[in-house]
């Protein structure tokens, strides 16, 4: 990619995660974005069609930096339950911004983009168990949406919870409904 274009894109993925954790995406313009950017609102039509769009490629930038990008292929080879726990540390270190990302007024793009991450993930995983799913006569496309589901909802209420227990209890928490008889170690239930 050009510099100049990775510049800008860096530019203007910086001035809306920052308005983000100022205030709600529905009070932020692309105005608003490009004067944060210091650039003009036709050089962000340039490179972006929407904020939305811009929204979540600034979120998969930030996981890519955090070593927690559910879009690498390199992240399968990873043990799902650390993979979890990197993606929930990324997510508490940025908890405000997710929360209004996900939340009631967040970001469909956003969303919509995370979740096809993850069912892309789960998709692949539960294509190694295709004989335990065709068994039992579940296609695989509806367990991974089901495993999709069960780990958005985890994670945006654990988000949610104040105190917010440890990235790592949540992955936990996430991996024990996925698999209630696969408890990983430290993974007890709590009273």
């Amino acid at each position: 990619m050009d510099p100049r274009i990775a510049r800008t894109r860096t530019l203007l993925q910086d001035a809306l995660l920052s308005l983000a954790r100022e205030r709600d995406l529905d009070d932020i313009s692309v105005a608003d974005i490009a004067d944060r950017a210091t650039i003009n609102r036709s050089t962000f039509y340039q490179h972006y069609a929407d904020k939305d769009t811009l929204l979540a490629d600034a979120l998969d930038e930030q996981a890519r930096q955090a070593g927690a990008d559910l879009a690498d292929p390199a992240m399968l080879h990873i043990d799902p339950l650390a993979l979890l726990a990197r993606y929930a540390t990324h997510m508490a270190e940025n908890a405000a911004l997710y929360r209004r990302v996900l939340g009631d007024h967040g970001s469909p793009g956003a969303t919509a983009r995370l979740r096809r991450r993850i069912h892309a993930l789960a998709l692949t995983g539960v294509s190694s168990h295709r004989d335990d799913f065709d068994r039992i006569g579940l296609p695989l496309e509806i367990a991974a949406a089901g495993i999709t589901g069960s780990l958005v909802g985890v994670l945006t209420t654990w988000l949610d919870m104040d105190p917010r227990p440890s990235p790592e209890r949540a992955a936990a928490w996430a991996w024990t409904m996925l698999l209630p008889n696969d408890q990983p170690d430290g993974c007890t239930p709590e009273p």
